[in-house]
Order: structure tokens, then sequence, then C-alpha cells
């Protein structure tokens, strides 16, 4: 799932944790999956991405281990959506770090483009992936909430592994 190369088998872990996670693609479909958003068209919509696309990444996440497919009655027939595998959630300080690196680092183009890594249990902001910089908590799937102003108005607690979507409002287009 590299995008140019298979670095699956190089000695460097960084090169070989990259062949999964170093594509875009990829790290949004996770994004949406821990938004509890793991349905492709509603994964579609948000990202805008097409059918091909979301396709192979989803297969390539899917082949690695860190989603797998669940059935859902749609009303009229059964369809699979993508949800966390425990492989998957431990990706989460990944993508947090790349959330606060891109909030420290990088302008947003309107006041409303940001995202926001929050601990749940204590209500508060963190600036670091894995540890809630507040009160000293390690962050997991199941106690951080992510808090995207352009998706809603209040922090979206995550889904995790094994577990049912969190229910809330899936606004808006961007992140």
């Amino acid at each position: 799932m590299a995008l140019r190369s298979d670095w699956s088998q190089r000695t460097c872990s960084m090169a070989r944790g990259l062949d999964i996670l170093g594509d875009p693609w990829s790290m949004l479909v996770l994004r949406e999956v821990f938004f509890g958003n793991g349905r492709f068209e509603a994964m579609k919509q948000r990202l805008g991405a097409a059918d091909s696309v979301l396709t192979k990444r989803l297969a390539g996440l899917v082949e690695a281990g860190l989603l797998t497919r669940r059935p859902y009655d749609d009303g009229g027939r059964t369809r699979q959506e993508y949800v966390l595998t425990a492989k998957g959630e431990d990706a989460l300080p990944v993508l947090n770090a790349v959330v606060i690196w891109a909030e420290k680092h990088l302008p947003a183009p309107s006041g409303q483009a940001h995202m926001f890594v929050i601990h749940s249990a204590c209500g508060e902001r963190t600036s670091s992936a894995d540890t809630c910089t507040a009160c000293g908590e390690p962050l997991t799937a199941s106690n951080t909430s992510w808090h995207s102003l352009t998706r809603t108005a209040d922090p979206v607690p995550l889904a995790s592994a094994g577990t049912e979507a969190p229910a809330h409002p899936q606004n808006g287009t961007a992140a």
C-alpha cells in the first residue's frame, strides 16, 4: 500500500510503518473510522474520494489488519462497514501526532479549519499524541475525542476496536 514502492520488507521500522500509514488517503480513511464513519458511501462523501481510490485503501487497511469488515442491514440488504481492529486502534497516536503537529506548524485556511485532540476524562485539549498534557493519563481511543470545528460544535468520542461506533452527527465535508 506504499505510495511508490513496497517497503514492507525494509530493515527500517519507520519504512515498514510508512508502507501502511504513509499514504494520505489511508490516514484519512482511518480518521473517518475513528470518527465512527465506517460505511463506504459515507466515507466517500466525506473524503471526496473516487470509488477506486477508497476501495483500494480500504482493502489495503483490511489486508494490513488495521480494519475489519462488519455486516450491517441497510433496510434492504446486508452491507459491510469498516471497523477498527486492535492493530488499527494502536495507530491512534500516529494520527494524533499529525493533528497536533499540523495545528502547531501549519496555517489553517479559515477559523473553522482546526482539529484538536481532547482527553475525554478531564475534558482538556492535549499537545501530546499519547498522554494527556493536563492530567498525565495515557490516551486511548476509549478516552479520547477529536474536536473538528468543521465537523461538529462538540468533541466527538472516538470509535475503538470491537465497539459500536459512537453516535454523533456527520455534518460538514471537511476534517
